[in-house]
């Protein structure tokens, strides 16, 4: 039976999870303003000077170089800020699952102290009921490792993917350009 100091201090910690959490979420949304307020920034300068570079161009065959010479910095900028905003929302993301994960083995900690207090204290005979729950809550845990597991694996796959992308947009990019300037 869980005594009123215990759900108070169980609370207070629920509550202090809660906002360190929240904290978690605010530095990531912060991080995210500030690196679209630079890209915002760099973009209208080199807009700029990008329109004062066309607009002094004096032909046609000029303009069209001027043309594919920024295309390959826009495509490695947009890569770069897709990384950015992945590296971003993958830290923020990794604080909670460690915050979830350690909530989580506290949970079972206390579940397990539960469960051996009642089996102290069943009555005579009950011994393969209190058993059949130990094996059920064992069961219990190993499907939680195991789905842990998977969603690591699958964030791996996602981060080698991003990577992937980014590489393939860089080398897409350098590519077109140079094509371009071929012409």
């Amino acid at each position: 039976m869980l005594t009123p100091e215990q759900l108070l201090a169980a609370q207070k910690a629920n509550m202090e999870t809660l906002f360190g959490l929240t904290n978690k979420a605010f530095d990531g949304v912060e991080k995210l303003v500030e690196l679209n307020l630079a890209v915002a920034r760099a973009t209208l300068k080199e807009s700029a000077e990008n329109t004062q570079a066309l607009l002094s161009a004096k032909d046609a065959q000029e303009l069209l170089a001027l043309q594919a010479g920024m295309f390959q910095p826009l495509a490695e900028k947009a890569a770069a800020y897709s990384r950015h905003v992945y590296e971003i929302a993958q830290s923020t993301g990794a604080e909670f699952t460690k915050t979830f994960e350690a909530q989580a083995e506290d949970a079972q900690q206390k579940f397990a102290a539960l469960l051996d207090n009642a089996a102290k204290n069943a009555p005579a005979g009950s011994e393969t009921a209190v058993a059949m729950m130990k094996s059920a809550v064992a069961a219990a845990n190993n499907a939680y490792e195991s789905v842990q597991k998977v969603v690591k694996q699958a964030a791996d796959v996602a981060q080698a993917n991003m990577e992937a992308v980014a590489s393939t947009t860089a080398t897409a990019a350098k590519t077109a350009t140079a094509g371009a300037k071929k012409r």
